[in-house]
């Protein structure tokens, strides 16, 4: 009897409502929502500060702002940061909250998974920060190219592989919840056909997730055996393959761009409804062009490597099917463009978002496309004409939609409308200062 009580105690969800301590015990899929969402946010000031030492650094010629070697550990901090610890946190703490609201779900399928996840991704980007104080953070770029990556001196590199492979685990155990609960849990009469966009776009991630997390596992362990053990997955000398980790990195690096994009794409896809007074138009293909950017986001992966000499019919492959892709992400542009035509339009700090983060997308993806051109891409590969496309799809895309969501569902989550006055101000500040930021990168990259 005193086993079975003990184990109720252990095993019995949390009752604590007030106070930290009901934060960290929590298994509520709402308050977990929020902690993804504020330790993101604080991750995003880290990364911004990492940004502006590096545009300091840069802005005069042999500037003094920052030794080579801090230089390379910003600049690799800053893209992981980004990455991992703020476009995919930020995304996944709304679909926490919102998607068991949206489906009529009483909390995600597994409640204590979800909130290890959230635990896991600190404990994970916590890890990745303490290498400032351990030795060195990451100096190899946020790519990690080999065989530089396993050559570099210090931990900077192997913290690399084991932070990301933390982060990739709560990934994991997140995309599995995500997953099972839209599956299973939705609210009677709610048909696959039924669910808002957001929720297809949250399910069509979590998909992506599933597949992608172990892809860049197994690169990520190959990387510490050849760092710690001296191993030659990515060593020519002996035997190994340094484009492997390249073929490796980017057959999940391309499904990861559609990974931290989808979401923002299934938020205005709610937001552009509402301020528009009208309903999303042509519901259907809005979502089947999400699954078709999904299942299309895998066969794309080595225009990334147009400059590596694959040969000219893997380019030639890789440029078609880039250019494919181009086609489900029209649709959704498209369908936008439908739903605001002769619309009640009223441009709320959430629309302003919105809208901004179609106009800036068009942009990215027309860039985009460009990449899908083999000399082009040949000549433009490492010019900040590719630093300027790729932000302006998850900086420009990627993080104006998930503010447009924070806006948007703030009252729902605080029971509080946010000032109109200085959220448009925030958008104008972003929207002016990102593209006087991105958009000349553009002209120095063409210029070479």
């Amino acid at each position: 009897m005193a086993t079975a009580a003990a184990q109720g105690s252990l095993f019995r969800r949390p009752t604590a409502t007030t106070g930290w301590w009901s934060w960290v015990t929590t298994v509520d899929h709402k308050r977990i929502g929020i902690m993804y969402c504020a330790t993101a946010l604080i991750f995003f000031v880290i990364g911004g500060l990492e940004a502006l030492a590096i545009r300091t650094q840069l802005a005069v010629p042999n500037g003094a702002v920052l030794t080579a070697e801090t230089y390379n550990q910003f600049f690799t901090m800053h893209g992981l940061t980004m990455i991992f610890l703020v476009v995919m946190p930020l995304g996944v703490g709304i679909m926490n909250y919102m998607a068991p609201l949206m489906i009529g779900a009483r909390d995600v399928a597994f409640p204590r998974i979800n909130a290890f996840s959230y635990w896991v991704f600190l404990m994970g980007g916590l890890f990745l920060y303490s290498s400032f104080f351990l030795g060195g953070a990451p100096d190899g770029g946020w790519f990690g190219y080999a065989p530089l990556s396993t050559e570099l001196p210090g931990n900077g590199m192997t913290f690399y592989s084991l932070g990301l492979q933390i982060l990739g685990v709560a990934s994991l155990l997140g995309a599995v919840n995500f997953i099972v609960t839209i599956l299973n849990m939705r609210a009677p009469g709610m048909t696959l056909m039924r669910m808002p966009v957001f929720i297809w776009m949250t399910l069509v991630t979590a998909f992506l997730l599933l597949f992608a997390i172990p892809v860049i596992a197994v690169a990520l362990f190959e990387l510490m055996f050849d760092r710690v053990y001296n191993a030659n997955f990515f060593n020519p000398a002996g035997g190994g393959d340094p484009v492997l980790w390249q073929h490796l990195f980017w057959l999940f690096g391309h499904p990861e761009v559609y990974i931290m994009i989808l979401p923002a794409m299934g938020i205005i896809s709610d937001v552009l409804p509402t301020f528009s007074r009208k309903p999303i138009f042509g519901y259907a293909a809005i979502v089947f062009a999400g699954i078709a950017i999904g299942f299309m986001g895998w066969g794309v992966w080595a225009h990334h490597m147009f400059a590596v000499g694959l040969g000219p019919v893997a380019n030639s492959a890789f440029a078609l099917s880039t250019m494919f892709i181009a086609v489900p992400t029209g649709i959704k542009i498209f369908n936008w463009l439908g739903t605001m035509w002769k619309g009640d339009l009223h441009f709320n700090t959430p629309m302003l978002f919105a809208i901004g983060f179609v106009a800036m997308f068009i942009i990215g993806g027309l860039s985009g496309v460009t990449h899908a051109i083999v000399p082009h891409t040949a000549q433009q590969t490492d010019t900040y004409y590719v630093v300027a496309h790729f932000h302006y799809v998850l900086f420009g895309g990627a993080i104006f939609g998930l503010f447009a969501g924070i806006y948007y569902w703030w009252p729902k989550v605080f029971g509080k409308l946010l000032s109109e006055g200085i959220g448009k101000l925030h958008f104008w500040l972003m929207f002016i200062g990102f593209n006087l930021a991105f958009g000349p990168m553009h002209i120095l990259g063409l210029e070479g």
